[in-house]
């Protein structure tokens, strides 16, 4: 009987393998990772921009200003405007920045004192008046500057703004 079941487990293990059809492996969809990629990339820009040395004998061409023509200082009449710090004052002075002693804090004294400087300077040869104003005075200082400076006849009036550091 050991015969018949060892033949018969045989028989049912053949057939079995016939009717089974051999199962193809799965196909795995492969992707291409690129973040790798992408950080050696970046990081190669980083290092060439850290590394490199920027030319210095290379000179830049400026465009001209388009709307403005420059003033020369010695054939002008400066007028220096500065703003005290939290007070919302001002203080003029008769010179190209801060120069001796400012103008009195009145009005009508600073706008004397003004014509007179401007009167000197056209007898000088002085026709421009330039006024440098901080980049923090109030409009209408400024305003009243130039009114006072355009008192006097036959002068150019001109502005600049002054950059702190």
């Amino acid at each position: 009987m050991a015969d018949v079941s060892s033949w018969f487990a045989e028989q049912t293990d053949e057939e079995d393998e016939a009717i089974l059809h051999p199962r193809r492996p799965l196909q795995q969809e492969e992707e291409l990772d690129i973040t790798p990629m992408i950080d050696v990339t970046f990081l190669l820009l980083i290092f060439f921009l850290v590394c490199s040395i920027p030319d210095a004998q290379t000179s830049v061409e400026l465009p001209t200003a388009e709307y403005g023509t420059g003033v020369v200082a010695k054939r002008a009449v400066i007028i220096t405007v500065a703003d005290v710090e939290g007070t919302g004052k001002v203080e003029v002075y008769l010179a190209d920045g801060k120069e001796g002693e400012p103008l009195p804090d009145d009005d009508a004294i600073q706008a004397a004192a003004i014509q007179q400087a401007v009167e000197a300077g056209q007898l000088e040869g002085k026709n421009d008046v330039l006024i440098k104003a901080a980049r923090t005075v109030r409009h209408r200082d400024v305003s009243r500057i130039a009114s006072a400076a355009t008192q006097v006849e036959n002068v150019t009036l001109n502005y600049a703004v002054l950059e702190s550091d």
